[in-house]
């Protein structure tokens, strides 16, 4: 099976739309990537080292045939220069539109030398070596020039195989020109990039003058002497005792933010075992008036016990569907045939005396 190029594999994938800066633009819906290894295991190579052109005639592609794709043994070659130093997202934000800019590209980067540099533009933070070695590293360069030029010579575009030129369209003032990439322009080799906004050299480097004090306060910490930061004596006793006054302000801050949420931790705990007491003594207060209340379980008690008290005590009463001995009727009485009807009353029965007494059925039922 034949190898794939980077930008065989860029043009599988399902293409996505672009903002001006190579990021998807916004609302756009990405979808997950596969897990796979994409990047080089090498550094790249210097160019330098690398063994010298077959013996073709140096034929440029145009654009259109560039956008199209051209055959796997013949990338596009784009050049892209500049200084890099600190190397951040910027540098390789730009580098990666330039890797990008067609479906299969070969992405040679120039860094120019510290001499050029400190002439046409500055000093620098890292030196020419640090600066090679950060570029080498980038995933999407393929090959480094050292000690590039500042200003680019068609001698040089013709021995490096150079098609087209990547860099961002605003015009770069320089050595005496108003743009330094204007021939380029000119004659159409020229691919514009878009600059990442909000970071850059300078800009790191303003943070650090900004917050000088802070960072000579952290390296001195770091164990690096006051010699190294080219910092005075005086100046190193007063970034020491700085330090050690904002030791003890963060003590105290962290002993204040402690002690406000011990309080507001008891202050927690006091309002929960508040309600939790307020809980407690109204299930304690309505279970005392349920038991010894007006109508408690204790009076019914009371009330109930009486009552049996009483039933045991008191003697048992006749049922009421009985008759009293008053209510009932008189029993007839029977008279003896001898006795006349204007004889006396008998006597009492008990008066043996008595000729005749009266027999009734009560006598009959006592007897």
């Amino acid at each position: 099976m034949e190898p794939q190029s980077s930008g065989e594999m860029v043009l599988s994938r399902k293409r996505r739309r672009e903002s001006s800066n190579g990021e998807p633009e916004e609302g756009e819906r990405l979808g997950k990537i596969p897990r796979c290894t994409v990047g080089l295991k090498n550094p790249a190579p210097f160019a330098d080292e690398l063994e010298p052109a077959r013996n073709k005639p140096y034929e440029r592609v145009s654009m259109d045939e560039a956008k199209r794709g051209t055959p796997f043994d013949r990338p596009v070659r784009v050049y892209a220069d500049g200084i890099f130093d600190v190397f951040h997202s910027g540098h390789a934000r730009a580098l990666m539109q330039a890797k990008r800019l067609f479906p299969n590209t070969h992405l040679i980067v120039g860094v120019c030398s510290d001499e050029l540099t400190h002439k046409y533009k500055g000093f620098t933070v890292m030196n020419e070596d640090e600066r090679y070695d950060a570029i080498r590293h980038c995933r999407y360069v393929d090959e480094v020039v050292r000690n590039a030029p500042w200003t680019l010579s068609p001698e040089f575009l013709a021995r490096h195989r150079i098609d087209f030129v990547a860099h961002d369209d605003i015009p770069y003032s320089s050595a005496g020109s108003d743009d330094v990439y204007k021939h380029i322009k000119e004659a159409g080799m020229f691919a514009p990039t878009q600059r990442t906004e909000g970071i850059s050299t300078s800009d790191i480097i303003t943070r650090i003058v900004r917050d000088y004090d802070v960072y000579v306060r952290r390296n001195l910490q770091r164990g690096y002497t006051a010699k190294e930061l080219n910092v005075s004596f005086i100046n190193e006793k007063k970034y020491h005792l700085q330090e050690r006054v904002d030791k003890v302000k963060r003590k105290v801050r962290d002993v204040e933010e402690k002690s406000k949420e011990f309080v507001q931790k008891v202050e927690e705990k006091s309002i929960d075992l508040i309600q939790k007491w307020e809980e407690k003594s109204r299930e304690f207060i309505g279970n005392f008036l349920q038991m010894f209340g007006p109508e408690g379980a204790l009076k019914h008690m009371l009330k109930e016990g009486k009552g049996r008290m009483l039933q045991a005590i008191s003697p048992r009463q006749s049922p009421n569907s009985s008759p009293t001995r008053e209510e009932r009727s008189p029993s007839p009485t029977f008279r003896l045939p001898f006795f006349s009807k204007t004889s006396p009353p008998p006597s009492p029965p008990h008066h043996s005396g008595a000729r005749g007494y009266l027999i009734s059925e009560d006598d009959d039922e006592d007897d």
